[in-house]
């Protein structure tokens, strides 16, 4: 008997091999991430404008392969074709640049130090990415670099070809450095200075370098200047360059750890390599990132659902960094990047609240709480040694972005059970931000504050830039103190105080325009005014994107539009209104303008963060399903898992915690609250796995491209219908059932008792 065996059948058979594969839950999430993505970007347009960071999760040190010259924000470029070194970084982003940041570079032949020259030429195709490893081949110099780190410090292997011309370049940067060359301990120690802002005067990153070879060559070099046998340079540029004879296939290790605090410190810090070679650091680096990448295991997507998750996912886990070391009785102790002085507890820096207030640190809130903790402890420590809590660090206060939403990130921490054991500190904090302005760095604590108390809002002509974006984050603001203070009992006349100020969105709301507009100190709004204006009142948006910015109390801005048909319209309208705008407050199209311009969605400008919560705002009008649909269109058509992949800066883990969360099917809409509001699954299933040991699965069996409606939905047994799910709910695990349909239910989520939070409601 014959037996007939099609190439249909083995179609067939390879289709649910791929399907299987694809439907089964990830095990080794680390190695669906590329640390690429984000890096095709530049100036004039970003698409995520990341580099390659090779670390642990929230590591103090990051290192990636430098593709840019010193001192440029873009370190690395995917469309780059030469490297010039691999550096020690803690840039948090190109815009806000670097600091404590020093280069090692292996070469051969010639004896070429300048930057430029000694550049070789490389290949993505001869390129291994990984978060815990990489690898590169050095085509100019026939040497393969390798490197696996750990928190504060790093391994590095050459695998040189035979030559009697082998050289390391250890390159401690401009504006400030020292080398010393210790030839009889192998050892390279120096320090760099150099940094972009937020440092006190006596602010150092020291390291140490040591090698497994003897030396036969030792130089340093003073401003580009070579000085042979020379082993100790302090001056404004320092190099220092160590030689030796290999033999074809000869691998050299370099152990490097760095330290703030002093060349004592850093040698402690050597101490996280321990006896272990390259591969076992790159060990145990994976099972650190699958560790904390595991917490959420999503299964029944396709291959590039999975790349994108996970990649978004380990941004998300990268900043805010640590700043703290161990000290020889394995306590945290830090730095003061506020002060300068070396003190105990924790430190974490390089992000900015503006962004990551939204969603960063909700995420860390469910997912991680005890890091977050620690985080918090940090900012309490902020406040101690500078007197206010920082709004944008690096290391230390930076003047960058509005808003005083560090009020968000330490009450949604709180609200959900993330709890500094120094209450009094905090909420002695957010009250002195509210009536204080930092005298160096304005945009810490509320620049424009006394207008804003007397007035309800800052004036548009008082000379306070981005003045409406301002007054809206600050009646935020005010209601997530507010919030602490009804937790706390506080007096009832302060509780008021905060209550009535969170209302101060109303006050630069035009009937006319159905929008929020600047307004004058007479208490007249600004004239001439353009809703597709960019800057001027606001902040890296235009009306149409900033009018949204009432987290706490979208009801309030329903009943300001008109009532739910007019809100739905003039939501629906931002995406009908073609991509033009006005740049004269810029002067050029600056880099978010043309993000938008470029993504086909109308005004929708999600390369930026204003305007991310926006769809889900769909739940609190009763249109649930139009936020299901336009969150679909988001994930599948602005996100990828290749170097383009962002629609605009990532921005220290906001834009990517924005696509965890709505992959998930839900996202924070007003942290503070305790409640995350419903979009629609990405994924099949979805495991979440809490740190209190409870485990809470979301199962969407039929979802797919085209069933991107929810039809119904059953939490733990019974039929559910609210557009919101609450915190402490989810902590508790369980099932969520969804039922996925590819016709939108307009019956679902429209009840008024199925709305979210709004603080209107409550008054």
């Amino acid at each position: 008997m014959k037996t007939h065996f099609s190439f249909k059948h083995l179609l067939f058979l390879g289709g649910a091999v791929l399907y299987s594969l694809q439907s089964s839950a990830v095990k080794n999430p680390v190695d669906y991430v590329s640390t690429l993505v984000g890096t095709q970007s530049k100036f004039e347009l970003s698409t995520g404008n990341t580099y390659p960071a090779t670390a642990l999760p929230w590591g103090m040190n990051f290192w990636t392969p430098q593709t840019g010259k010193m001192g440029d924000g873009w370190a690395y470029t995917y469309d780059a074709d030469k490297i010039r070194g691999f550096k020690q970084t803690h840039q948090p982003s190109p815009w806000m640049n670097d600091y404590g940041q020093f280069a090692i570079m292996p070469i051969t032949g010639g004896l070429v130090f300048d930057q430029d020259r000694r550049a070789s030429w490389f290949s993505h195709k001869a390129e291994v990415a990984k978060p815990y490893y990489y690898k590169v081949y050095l085509a100019d110099h026939d040497v393969t670099t390798e490197l696996a780190p750990t928190e504060r410090a790093v391994m590095f292997r050459f695998t040189y070809p035979e030559t009697k011309n082998a050289y390391v370049i250890v390159d401690a940067f401009d504006k400030g450095s020292y080398v010393k060359v210790i030839p009889e301990e192998n050892k390279i120690i120096g320090y760099t200075t150099r940094n972009s802002g937020g440092v006190p005067e006596n602010f150092k990153n020291y390291f140490i370098i040591e090698f497994d070879k003897p030396f036969t060559y030792k130089a340093t070099v003073v401003n580009g200047n070579l000085q042979e046998n020379v082993t100790e340079q302090t001056t404004d540029h320092a190099e220092a360059i160590i030689g030796f004879q290999t033999h074809k296939g000869e691998q050299v290790h370099a152990r490097i750890a760095s330290s703030f605090i002093s060349f004592e410190q850093a040698a402690l810090n050597m101490k996280e390599l321990g006896k272990d070679n390259i591969e076992q650091l790159a060990q145990k680096g994976k099972e650190a990132w699958n560790q904390v990448l595991g917490k959420i295991e999503v299964e029944g997507g396709n291959l590039d659902q999975y790349r994108t998750f996970y990649s978004c996912l380990y941004r998300s886990l990268l900043f805010p960094r640590k700043f703290y070391e161990l000290d020889a009785a394995g306590q945290p102790v830090h730095y003061s990047p506020y002060n300068g002085q070396v003190l105990p507890g924790y430190m974490y820096t390089d992000t900015g609240f503006w962004d990551t207030f939204r969603c960063l640190f909700p995420l860390l809130n469910l997912m991680y709480p005890s890091v977050n903790k620690e985080m918090q402890e940090g900012l309490i420590n902020t406040y101690k040694e500078s007197g206010f809590f920082p709004e944008w660090a690096s290391p230390g206060h930076r003047g960058c972005m509005v808003g005083n939403n560090s009020a968000s990130v330490l009450v949604d921490a709180y609200m959900k059970g993330v709890k500094v054991d120094d209450i009094k500190t905090l909420y002695e904090g957010l009250i002195h931000g509210t009536e204080n302005v930092h005298p160096q760095v304005s945009s810490t604590g509320r620049l424009g504050y006394k207008y804003y108390n007397k007035l309800g809002y800052v004036p548009y002509d008082v000379k306070i830039n981005e003045n409406a974006a301002r007054t809206l984050e600050y009646a935020y603001n005010d209601w997530c103190i507010y919030q602490l203070a009804k937790e706390l009992k506080r007096p009832k006349k302060e509780i008021n105080l905060f209550a009535k100020r969170a209302m101060n969105y109303k006050n630069l709301f035009d009937k006319e325009f159905k929008l929020m507009r600047g307004r004058n100190e007479d208490g007249t709004f600004q004239s001439p005014f353009s809703p597709l204006k960019w800057g001027d009142a606001f902040t890296e948006g235009n009306s149409w994107h900033y009018t949204w910015s009432v987290f706490h109390d979208p009801q309030g801005l329903i009943d300001l539009m008109g009532g739910k048909e007019m809100f739905i319209t003039m939501m629906d309208s931002v995406f009908a209104v073609p991509p033009i705008f006005d740049d004269s407050y810029y002067g050029q199209v600056i880099h978010e303008i043309r993000e938008m311009t470029v993504m086909n969605m109308g005004n929708y400008a999600h390369g930026n963060q204003p305007i991310q919560h926006m769809i889900y705002l769909y739940d609190y009008a009763g249109q649930p399903w139009k936020a299901q649909y336009w969150l679909r269109q988001v994930m599948d058509c602005m996100y990828s898992p290749t170097p383009d992949g962002y629609c605009g800066d990532e921005d220290n883990g906001q834009t990517s915690a924005w696509y965890v969360f709505s992959a998930l099917g839900f996202y924070p809409v007003c942290p503070g609250t305790d409640e995350y509001i419903i979009g629609a699954p990405l994924f099949k299933k979805a495991t979440l796995h809490f740190e209190n040991g409870n485990s809470l699965v979301i199962d969407a069996p039929n979802n797919s491209k085209k069933k991107f409606y929810v039809n119904s939905m059953n939490v733990n047994g019974a039929d559910y219908t609210k557009n919101y799910l609450r915190h402490e709910n989810l902590l508790k695990g369980g099932t969520i059932n969804v039922e996925m349909s590819n016709q939108p239910n307009q019956n679902r989520g429209t009840k008024e008792e199925d709305m979210p939070y709004s603080f209107s409601k409550q008054q």
